[in-house]
């Protein structure tokens, strides 16, 4: 990302923000709330478009690609409020995770015959793998609405997984829950980035599970970038300590 600004109104999310993520990496977004993170994500995954400033992704400028366009590409994501399909199970959820995949077209698909068929056949196999990975065999035909929320987060951790992609996008995926479901949730992150060798963009809070797992990270304040490097570099960054504790915490 080459400098980008983001504005609503009179209103700067992104100003001028540069950065450079490196594959295979699990690279921390953190910064008080407000700071911009969320709108940094949509708009690496196209949800926004920025005013001004570029995006690349594998050497390829996507700055002006559609959301479904970037999916195609490899990049997935998650969201802070869960966006499931709530009357759905957790089955068609991750099925649906995987239609960038889907090549038969709708009167193939409503025959469901012959070539379609099979397609289906090995993208479920996929996602079978995804059940087992995330532990959620007991609720693969519960209706999404239903479920706890810390089940719904693993559900729409699986939808992304199941895009296939080269990079995730995750926002906030530990928020609101327990000591257990977050070293859960961190546990799938480190095998996503490590044994399904994908690269992981991730907006946490808990600044504890942020200095154990990321390789790099970024502060934002106020829409700007304060902050960049690894863990121990961040730990005792002036400014990041300033932007979370105030100017007496520095002094």
């Amino acid at each position: 990302m080459r400098n980008l600004h983001l504005n609503f109104g009179g209103v700067n999310a992104l100003f001028d923000v540069s950065l450079n993520i490196q594959e295979g990496e699990i690279y921390a977004i953190i910064g008080p709330n407000g700071a911009g993170k969320t709108s940094l994500l949509n708009s690496i995954s196209g949800l926004y478009h920025p005013q001004k400033g570029e995006i690349y992704f594998n050497g390829k400028n996507i700055s002006r690609l559609s959301s479904y366009k970037r999916a195609q590409l490899g990049i997935a994501r998650t969201f802070q409020n869960i966006e499931l399909f709530k009357g759905m199970t957790t089955l068609d959820n991750l099925m649906l995770g995987a239609h960038t995949h889907i090549r038969s077209g709708a009167l193939l698909g409503g025959i469901y015959f012959g070539p379609a068929e099979k397609e289906e056949i090995r993208q479920r196999k996929f996602i079978e793998d995804i059940i087992d990975f995330l532990e959620i065999e007991p609720i693969r035909h519960e209706v999404v609405g239903t479920l706890s929320y810390g089940f719904q987060k693993r559900v729409e951790i699986g939808r992304a997984l199941a895009l296939r992609p080269k990079v995730i996008l995750m926002d906030e995926p530990m928020a609101g829950m327990n000591i257990e479901e977050k070293e859960d949730i961190a546990r799938f992150i480190i095998d996503i980035n490590e044994e399904w060798g994908m690269t992981v963009v991730l907006i946490e809070h808990d600044m504890g599970v942020v200095m154990d797992i990321s390789n790099a990270v970024c502060v934002l304040d106020f829409g700007k970038k304060i902050g960049e490097g690894s863990p121990e570099e961040i730990r005792d960054n002036p400014r990041v300590i300033q932007a979370y504790l105030g100017e007496e915490a520095v002094i």
